[in-house]
C-alpha cells in the first residue's frame, strides 16, 4: 500500500531535466541563479536515502582508515527521514556506528528536573537509541548548567570538538526564518557556541515536538555559525511547500545575518537537499524560462504569462511583443506568432477555469467547463482533516453544490480534540452539571462523579500534561457538535455527515502517530459505500501541524487501492484539491475557480463561525494573528483580485481547486 502519495503531487509538472539534469553542462546552466549546490528529489524518501548513503560511505571510509567519524547532528523534524534511513542501513545492512562521535547541535535552556523534553532526548528517540553508537561517544551542550557557567561550558564544548579533529559531516534542518541549529536572525558569521534567545517562529516549530509553545524553554545553547562552518561537509535538508520561500532566499539570495543559513554560501562543501515541493520557488522550477530554453507546454505558457502580467502590471490582453522581448519570453513570440495569439490563448484558458457550477451544469455544453455536466446530480464527498477545514477552505462551494441539488457528504477525518481549549471543557461541564441538577434532580451519581474527577484534573493540570482519555472524548464531542451545526447551516442532512476519527491522530499530542493501513481502511470503506462522482481533499500540505498531509495521504492511498482493485466507480470520479487557511493555489495552477457574491461570502463566514471553539481560543492559530474566518475571506478576496488584475471577470471572492489525477 502506497502511504505517501501526497509527496508526488507536482503541480508545475516540472520536467525531470530541471531537477535532475543529465550533464554537468546542463546543471551549470539551469542552476546559474543558485549560490549553493542544491540537489532536488521528487520525493523526500529518495532525498533522505541519498544523504544517509553519503554519511554511511563517510563512516565506512573512516573505519577503513581506523579513525573516528565525527557527526554534528540537529534534532529538527526534517532530519527524521534521514535518521530513519541511517537506522535502516544499520539494521538491514549491518552498518556499524561504533566509530562514530556525535555532537548535538543545540540544547534547550534552562533545563530543570521538571523539563519533559530535551533536544538530546529527542535525538536519542529519533536516532541514537536505534544504532550501536557507544554512549560515551555522544556529546551535547548542557542546558542545566548555571547561567554564570554557560560561557565557559560552551568554550569547553568547542575545545572538545577540536580534540576529535573537528566535525566531518554536519546534518542540519532549516527553520522558517532561516535559522540553522538555533542561530536566529541576527547571528553573526563569527559566532561560536553560546546561549541565545529562541525566536517566536522557532518556538512554534519546536512546539511540534515538545507538545506546546509553553513547553519550549525561552533560550537554547547552540553551536554557532562559525562552529557549523568549520565542519568539513554540511547537508541542509528541507521538505514541503512550507520551506520553499526560505530555501529560495537561502540558495539564491544575498548573504545576510537576517537569514543565518545564507552564511553557508561561504563554505566549499555544502549540499542543500530538498524534495520538489521545498524547491518550488527556485528560479529553475518556478520560472525556468529565465535560465534555459524550454519545450513549452500549456502549463508553462500560462505560468510565464501570469508572471509577465505581474511584472509589468498589465492585464493579459494588453501585453505587447515588446513586453515579451524585454522579459526573456521571445521564444513564445516565435511559438505563437505574436503576443496577441499567446495572450488570447491563455486568457481563454483562465476564463474557462471560472464556473458557478462546481458539480457541472446540467443540460449544458461542458466542452470548456472544468466539471462535466453528467451524471447529474452527483454524489460528492468533501474530506475535511479537522472539523472546520471544509467550511474554511470551500464553504462557498459546499453551499453551491447543495443548492444545485447534489448529494453532498462531509467526512471529518480526525476528531480535532487537541485543538480545544480546557476552558471549553469547563464551560460544557458546567452546563452538564447544571442540566443534571435542574432536570435530573441531582441523582445521577455517574455524572456527578465524572464531573468532580474532570474538574479536579483540570484544576491541577500543569503545562505539558496530556489530557485524559475522558477529556479528549469531551473535546471531540465539542468539535462534533460544532461540525453538525455548521453542516445543518449549509443544508447538509446529518446522515451525510461522517466522523472517521482516524487512529493516527489520537496521540493526545501535537506530534501524531504514523498514518497506517488502518486509517486507509476507514477511508476506503466510506468511498466504496458512497461511490462518489466527486471527491474534495485537502491540498494545503504545508499546514504547520502536519495533519492535513497525513489525512490527504490516507484518502489518496484509499483511492489508489480502489484503482488497483479495478473499481468501476472510480472511472466516473474526479478528485479536486482545495487549500485552507494557510495558503492559496498559484493562479497558474488553478483548474477550477468558484466565484462568490458578497452574500455568499457572508454565508461562508457564518458557517465558519459555527465552530466556536476555534475562534479566538484556538490553540493553533500559528504566527498569523488573523482568525480563521478572516484568513479565509482575505484569501478568497485575494484570488478574485488576481483574476481581476489579469483582466478577467471581477468577483467579490473566489475559491480555487486543482484536479488530482491518480498515478
Amino acid at each position: 500500500m502506497r502511504l505517501n502519495l501526497s509527496s508526488q503531487i507536482v503541480l508545475n509538472k516540472v520536467p525531470e531535466a530541471f531537477y535532475r539534469p543529465l550533464t554537468a553542462v546542463d546543471r551549470s546552466e539551469i542552476t546559474r541563479m543558485e549560490k549553493l549546490p542544491t540537489d532536488i528529489y521528487p520525493k523526500m524518501e529518495e532525498a533522505a536515502e541519498a544523504i544517509a548513503y553519503a554519511v554511511v560511505e563517510e563512516i565506512k571510509q573512516k573505519q577503513r582508515e581506523g579513525k573516528y567519524c565525527v557527526l554534528g547532528l540537529g534534532t529538527g523534524t526534517s532530519l527524521t527521514p534521514v535518521y530513519d534511513e541511517l537506522i535502516r542501513f544499520h539494521k538491514k545492512q549491518g552498518v556499524s556506528f561504533q566509530n562514530v562521535i556525535v555532537f548535538n547541535a543545540y540544547e534547550y535552556y534552562p533545563i530543570t528536573p521538571e523539563t519533559q523534553h530535551t533536544a538530546l532526548q529527542l535525538l536519542h528517540e529519533r536516532f541514537l537509541d536505534h544504532v550501536d553508537i557507544d554512549r560515551q561517544n555522544i556529546f551535547s551542550l548542557d542546558g542545566s548548567v548555571a547561567q554564570e557557567r554557560v560561557q565557559q561550558h560552551c568554550r569547553l564544548y568547542e575545545q572538545r570538538i577540536k580534540t576529535f579533529g573537528g566535525i566531518d559531516v554536519m546534518l542540519l534542518g532549516i527553520g522558517r526564518m532561516g535559522n540553522i541549529a538555533t542561530n536566529e536572525p541576527g547571528s553573526s558569521l563569527n559566532s561560536q557556541s553560546r546561549i541565545i534567545l529562541i525566536d517566536a517562529t522557532s518556538r512554534e516549530e519546536m512546539a511540534h515536538s515538545m507538545g506546546s509553545n509553553e513547553m519550549v524553554p525561552p533560550c537554547s545553547v547552540t553551536m554557532g555559525v562559525a562552529t557549523i562552518l568549520a565542519a568539513r561537509r554540511i547537508y541542509l535538508t528541507a521538505w514541503g511547500e512550507g520551506k520553499a520561500e526560505i530555501i529560495q532566499k537561502t540558495v539564491e539570495g544575498p548573504i545576510t545575518d537576517q537569514i543565518p543559513a545564507t552564511f553557508l554560501q561561504t563554505h566549499n562543501d555544502v549540499h542543500v537537499v530538498t524534495d520538489l515541493a521545498a524547491a518550488g520557488k527556485l528560479t529553475r522550477i518556478v520560472h525556468p524560462w529565465l535560465v534555459t530554453s524550454l519545450e513549452w507546454n500549456d502549463k508553462l505558457v500560462r505560468s510565464a504569462l501570469v508572471w509577465l502580467c505581474q511584472k509589468t502590471g498589465k492585464p493579459i490582453l494588453k501585453l505587447t511583443n515588446k513586453d515579451y522581448n524585454e522579459n526573456g519570453l521571445s521564444e513564445l513570440l516565435a511559438l505563437y506568432g505574436s503576443a496577441y495569439n499567446a495572450n488570447i490563448k491563455i486568457f481563454n484558458d483562465l476564463q474557462h477555469t471560472i464556473t458557478g457550477w462546481p458539480g457541472g451544469k446540467p443540460n449544458a455544453d461542458d466542452t470548456y467547463r472544468p466539471e462535466r455536466a453528467k451524471p447529474f446530480p452527483k454524489r460528492v464527498i468533501v474530506f475535511s482533516p479537522h472539523p472546520d477545514d471544509d467550511v474554511i477552505s470551500m464553504g462557498g462551494t459546499i453551499q453551491r453544490l447543495v443548492a444545485q441539488g447534489h448529494e453532498v457528504h462531509v467526512a471529518y477525518e480526525t476528531s480535532g480534540n487537541i485543538a480545544v481549549g480546557d476552558e471549553e471543557v469547563t464551560r460544557f461541564m458546567h452546563f452538564i452539571n447544571g442540566f443534571n441538577q435542574i432536570f435530573g434532580e441531582g441523582k445521577d451519581e455517574v455524572i456527578n462523579s465524572k464531573y468532580k474527577e474532570i474538574k479536579e484534573f483540570l484544576k491541577n493540570k500543569k503545562e505539558g500534561d496530556l489530557d485524559t482519555r475522558d477529556i479528549l472524548t469531551i473535546k471531540g464531542l465539542i468539535r462534533r457538535g460544532e461540525a453538525r451545526t455548521a453542516c445543518t447551516f449549509s443544508q447538509i442532512p446529518l446522515d451525510r455527515v461522517h466522523f472517521l476519527d482516524l487512529p493516527f491522530y489520537e496521540s493526545g499530542k501535537i506530534e501524531k502517530l504514523p498514518m497506517s493501513e488502518k486509517d486507509v481502511a476507514i477511508v476506503q470503506k466510506l468511498i466504496t459505500d458512497i461511490k462518489p462522482h466527486q471527491i474534495y481533499v485537502a491540498g494545503d500540505l504545508a499546514d504547520p501541524h502536519g495533519t492535513h498531509r497525513k489525512c490527504t495521504d490516507a484518502v489518496l492511498a484509499a483511492i489508489d487501492e480502489e484503482k488497483s482493485n479495478g473499481a468501476e466507480w472510480l472511472k466516473e470520479c474526479r478528485i479536486w484539491m482545495y487549500r485552507g487557511a494557510w495558503a492559496e493555489w498559484e493562479i497558474e495552477n488553478i483548474e477550477m475557480c468558484v466565484p462568490m457574491s458578497p452574500e455568499e461570502l457572508r454565508a461562508k463566514r457564518n458557517s465558519i463561525l459555527k465552530h466556536q471553539s476555534q475562534m479566538e481560543s484556538a490553540p493553533f492559530l500559528g504566527n498569523d494573528e488573523r482568525l480563521f474566518w478572516q484568513r479565509a475571506e482575505d484569501r478568497n478576496r485575494g484570488t478574485a483580485k488576481l483574476y481581476d488584475d489579469l483582466g478577467l471577470a471581477c468577483y467579490e471572492a473566489m475559491e480555487a481547486f486543482v484536479e488530482y489525477k491518480p498515478l
